[in-house]
């Protein structure tokens, strides 16, 4: 699975935000975009998601002329839910009035209830969180939180993974924990992921790493 945008330009009525932009993410690899605030690295990723149109500069809303394929598949057009394409944000954003096990649940896509079920358990192991299936999520530590919030977002077996610095309300100790929890997941299931960082140490890849500048 491949992940390939070209962007020729995002921006609102306004001003260019950023245009030019062109990369390729080859399955299990993930390429980070870093620059100043306000140099478009979010916007970047709503383009990829589809969500680009509940964004806004001011009081304008921004658009894109831009190209997504996943696989060699054209998605540009299709609403977000169609998109096959997952999203972590700095907040786990975990559902308050359901349990960690129905948060995980959520993600998962229709079949048999046991057969659900069991992929729940399974990624709570993965997560180190067996026997927390039935908690509050808001008794769990910013860590755990996370920690859910990244299985929730792969249970819905996502072609791509787009993460928004992630890591940035964890404490160091915390941040390199599930940084390297969050890398050694998107090359084990083989995903194209895009990361917006204002942090070098979240560099995956050097050699897959862009800076973004104002386009103006």
């Amino acid at each position: 699975m491949t992940l390939q945008v070209h962007i020729t330009q995002i921006g609102s009525a306004q001003r260019v935000l950023l245009q030019g932009l062109r990369f390729e993410v080859p399955a299990g690899h993930i390429l980070t975009l870093m620059g100043p605030s306000g140099s478009g690295k979010s916007s970047v990723l709503a383009a990829i998601a589809g969500t680009l149109g509940s964004v806004a500069e001011g009081a304008q809303a921004l658009h894109a002329q831009a190209s997504v394929r996943l696989n060699g598949e054209d998605i540009s057009l299709r609403p977000t839910a169609q998109r096959g394409v997952g999203l972590l944000f700095q907040d786990a954003l975990l559902f308050a009035h359901l349990t960690v096990a129905e948060n995980l649940l959520f993600a998962v896509p229709p079949g048999p209830r046991a057969l659900r079920m069991a992929q729940v358990q399974q990624a709570l192991t993965e997560a180190g969180l067996q026997g927390y299936g039935e908690r509050d999520p808001a008794t769990l530590s910013g860590g755990q939180r996370a920690r859910v919030a990244l299985m929730r977002a792969l249970l819905a077996q996502p072609k791509a993974l787009l993460l928004d610095e992630p890591f940035s309300k964890l404490d160091a100790t915390l941040r390199d924990q599930f940084r390297a929890f969050v890398f050694e997941h998107i090359r084990a299931r083989q995903i194209p992921a895009v990361l917006v960082t204002h942090d070098a140490a979240d560099v995956a890849d050097p050699d897959r790493l862009m800076v973004l500048n104002h386009a103006g």
